[in-house]
């Protein structure tokens, strides 16, 4: 059996796993899927905060993700940029007994504290992940959390929703959310509106069921599923496509989760 990083079957693997992005990466896709939710506005702030909360939200089930996604998106006013910069304390009382799984109320206000504060002074969201002095994704992630809980009212709790590598996570969501952003192509699911981060530079989102695809391939030989994993896989990838091997996120999802080849 090949090793994964063994280059001898990259040629047809490469044709076979390009005709799975293509499949796959469709508009047609996009209404099952939480990425539908930053699909639903035009604005470029209101993109990237609603697709920072699916991305949050996006553990267990895909129709349960949405469907929280969108009543929190309601109970924002269907505007998330605009309530996060100009709500009064009033405004944040409708929001209270939002819950999605551990994700609670606590969580929910701070959130919006950062995005309240984060926006006030920037543009977008892009320049909270252009916090490290260098372009290595673990230290841009770390980064981003430590910036994220950098306000003095942080709940301790609440750290948990967002991963950090520092910790071995696979930071799966926080990646995901880098590849909305960040991919360009005219296939109109990726959003591709952040241009200081490259395609080339991103991680590509990985758990259990990519990681059983990726195996299967012999993609992967790494036994956890840790930030280790996703950098081993990423490498192979980029044998695949040098300049935006996170493309192939959509093979491994369809393949994984649609086709059951595992």
């Amino acid at each position: 059996m090949a090793m994964a990083g063994d280059k001898s079957n990259i040629p047809s693997l490469k044709v076979f796993f390009d005709s799975k992005v293509a499949v796959y990466n469709q508009v047609s896709f996009i209404k099952d899927d939480p990425i539908c939710i930053p699909h639903l506005f035009s604005k470029k702030q209101d993109i990237e905060i609603a697709g920072f909360f699916a991305s949050i939200f996006a553990w267990g089930n895909r129709t349960t993700i949405i469907q929280k996604s969108k009543e929190l998106m309601q109970l924002m006013d269907n505007a998330p940029h605009q309530f996060c910069i100009g709500h009064q304390e009033s405004d944040l009382k409708k929001l209270l007994a939002f819950k999605h799984r551990t994700f609670n109320t606590t969580d929910l206000l701070y959130f919006i504290e950062f995005l309240k504060t984060h926006y006030t002074a920037h543009e977008s969201l892009e320049t909270a992940f252009l916090l490290s002095p260098d372009k290595d994704p673990a230290g841009r992630l770390h980064h981003f959390h430590q910036y994220f809980f950098s306000l003095p009212d942080a709940p301790l709790r609440t750290k948990k929703h967002i991963a950090t590598p520092i910790k071995g996570s696979t930071c799966k969501r926080l990646n995901m959310y880098l590849r909305w952003m960040v991919r360009k192509d005219n296939k109109g699911v990726d959003f591709g509106i952040w241009n200081k981060i490259k395609p080339s530079e991103l991680i590509c989102p990985i758990d259990l069921h990519v990681a059983r695809v990726a195996k299967r391939f012999q993609l992967l030989d790494r036994t956890n599923i840790d930030w280790q994993a996703g950098l081993e896989l990423t490498q192979y990838l980029k044998t695949l496509d040098p300049k935006d091997p996170v493309k192939y996120d959509f093979a491994l999802f369809g393949l994984g989760v649609i086709e059951k080849y595992v």
